[in-house]
């Protein structure tokens, strides 16, 4: 029997020392650029939420055979190219791996049909299909360009593609079609986002020239190259890491290290924001691992002040403003948070969520179209009184942040629909239970 909801209620200090789950950006890219190489590629650290195992059973059902050799450790042994699917490809709940996978997919003369959960089936797909459809690629919705679809791929060429809004998605799935367009790709961002996909490209074996160019970045990549398979350590996920970080800065007394976090500086505008708010966060051990920077970050509680947010670090910390909106809520004073309408078509409308979470555990927030303002409860003034449920419409960070929350608030916090936080971060709350955060199951009704 799983548990019909989660409770967290307010905790002694928090202490010890955890590794993050591996990046799920990384993951996913892994996978796929495994399964378009040539030969076998081996994956460390691979997180194992069901979002990347979805990719995984894609990889699988385009001809590559993927498979499991230990805790976080798979082989993907790619053909060189993907192979038609005989079935639909069912991608769950990852709207990353959707969308980079019909990028690759793209490239070959084959058809696919795609689809999701409820979740994903609303999610737009739009901003991804009109660069593939510029290149060639065709496809059939009956729901306005969202799941399920069915794409046709082959005889790409060559696009010189300007995003709209920073989106690492369409750039990705545009650089995974451009590979075998004729042509190539070639990409602007107006503001710099994850690179991931430029790195591991260049992993794989592929030339890829990136520009510094009127504040943003110009991509090229050439087309026709072959990727050849190659090993991958994928560090710990920033996103993730984020939570028991949080929860060491609001829970009084407390002192968490977590190992092996990625550092990129395309992902750490939350690492800056809270330093800004007076987080003492210490960084060691900063080393290389595969490509990227890594390293062990130590959060201790702190009195935290409110600031605003430069609307141009959204790019580099879109996925963690619910978590940051919680540490707002302890913080003295009003936390600013804009240029952020790209969380309204994530897996929820989260500025919407989390706004109505907070407000509900008495913290004050104001919601606009494209940002949101906390106004901090520090003691001395009034307390997170907490001692709601909160409806999380199924999105896990939805989930993770108000769980945080309710170890530091008066009352205890519960949030509906847990089964959903294995999407990203399967360990959770095993983790935080391990650190002493108190987070109890709620049975369903006999």
């Amino acid at each position: 029997m799983t548990a019909a909801g989660l409770t967290a209620r307010r905790t002694g200090p928090l202490r010890g020392r955890v590794r993050a789950p591996g990046d799920k950006s990384i993951s996913h890219r892994a996978l796929i650029l495994g399964a378009l190489a040539n030969g076998a590629t081996d994956i460390e650290g691979l997180l194992e939420g069901d979002d990347v195992k979805r990719t995984a059973a894609a990889m699988a059902s385009f001809g590559a055979r993927v498979e499991r050799l230990g805790e976080g450790r798979w082989r993907v042994d790619g053909q060189g190219g993907f192979a038609e699917p005989t079935d639909v490809v069912d991608c769950g709940n990852a709207g990353t791996g959707v969308r980079l996978v019909m990028g690759a997919a793209a490239g070959f003369e084959l058809s696919a049909t795609f689809t999701g959960d409820a979740s994903l089936r609303g999610r737009p797909m739009n901003r991804v299909l009109k660069p593939l459809g510029e290149m060639g690629a065709t496809w059939i919705s009956r729901s306005g360009g969202r799941l399920p679809l069915t794409l046709k791929g082959g005889g790409l060429k060559r696009i010189a593609y300007r995003l709209p809004e920073p989106s690492a998605q369409v750039k990705s799935a545009v650089l995974l079609a451009g590979l075998h367009a004729d042509g190539g790709a070639e990409v602007f961002e107006p503001e710099p986002t994850r690179d991931h996909t430029e790195r591991m490209l260049r992993a794989f074996g592929a030339e890829v020239e990136v520009f510094e160019e009127n504040g943003g970045r110009r991509i090229l990549l050439a087309g026709g190259q072959r990727l050849t398979g190659t090993t991958v350590r994928v560090p710990g996920d920033p996103s993730s890491a984020a939570f028991p970080l949080v929860a060491a800065l609001i829970t009084p007394g407390s002192e968490v290290t977590v190992e092996g976090m990625l550092l990129n500086a395309l992902r750490i505008g939350l690492l800056d924001t809270l330093g800004e708010m007076g987080a003492d966060i210490s960084v060691t051990n900063v080393r290389d691992e595969g490509g990227e920077t890594v390293a062990d970050l130590t959060a201790r509680y702190s009195q935290l002040t409110g600031v605003e947010v430069p609307a141009e670090r959204a790019p580099s910390m879109i996925d963690e403003y619910p978590i940051l909106a919680v540490a707002a809520a302890f913080a003295e004073g009003r936390t600013v948070m804009r240029g952020i309408g790209e969380m309204r078509v994530k897996e929820s409308d989260r500025i919407a969520l989390m706004a109505a979470g907070l407000a509900a555990c008495g913290v004050g927030v104001e919601e606009e179209p494209e940002g949101m303002t906390v106004i901090g409860c520090v003691r001395g003034n009034h307390a997170v009184t907490g001692g709601a449920r909160v409806t999380t419409h199924g999105d896990h960070r939805i989930a993770m942040s108000h769980l945080i929350m309710g170890l530091a608030a008066e009352q205890p916090i519960a949030v509906d629909e847990p089964g959903m936080i294995a999407t990203s971060f399967p360990g959770f709350v095993a983790l935080m239970r391990g650190l002493g955060g108190e987070i109890d199951d709620e049975r369903p009704a006999a």
